[in-house]
């Protein structure tokens, strides 16, 4: 079941994806249209579905529909982040303590590091200042220098990474 705001997200692209890709060509690509129709099929059956009936009486039918499993899709990427969190946390010297925080860039900077996306050079320049921010955080926090170890992941709005 979707949320309020991941049907208002379904919604927009539902009412105009069409228009969006004529507005900017460079989005519209086989890729991107996978992309889009992916995430809107998502959980409809449509997209193919499970058929479960109760065992004892065989009476009570129900439809589970598939998911999409896409990073653009604001549950199945719920989903992926969720998993990845479990992951890194098996991996950590026990005693350890993880924190998940996002760093995020204003709107009106985005056009910068949208400009630079084949490049990479301004990303991983704003990977580096969020590592010695939250490195400064902490250690202001602990009123001592201190080392942080960080796993940096750019989240690109569920985008690949190919823009």
């Amino acid at each position: 079941m979707r949320t309020a705001d991941q049907n208002i997200f379904h919604q927009i692209f539902e009412d105009h994806w069409d228009e969006f890709k004529e507005c900017y060509e460079w989005y519209n690509t086989e890729y991107y249209e996978e992309v889009v129709q992916k995430m809107l099929g998502c959980g409809k059956e449509e997209g193919g579905y499970s058929e479960y009936r109760c065992p004892h009486c065989g009476k009570d039918l129900r439809r589970v529909c598939f998911t999409c499993k896409s990073c653009f899709c604001l549950s199945c990427s719920k989903v992926y982040t969720d998993n990845f969190v479990v992951q890194v946390s098996r991996v950590l010297q026990p005693g350890l303590k993880y924190r998940h925080t996002i760093l995020t860039v204003p709107e009106d900077g985005r056009i910068h590091f949208y400009r630079d996306r084949h490049n990479g050079g301004l990303l991983s320049a704003l990977m580096r200042c969020g590592y010695e921010c939250l490195e400064d955080v902490v250690s202001t926090a602990l009123r001592q220098q201190v080392k942080i170890g960080i796993i940096v992941v750019v989240q690109t709005h569920g985008r690949s990474g190919k823009y």
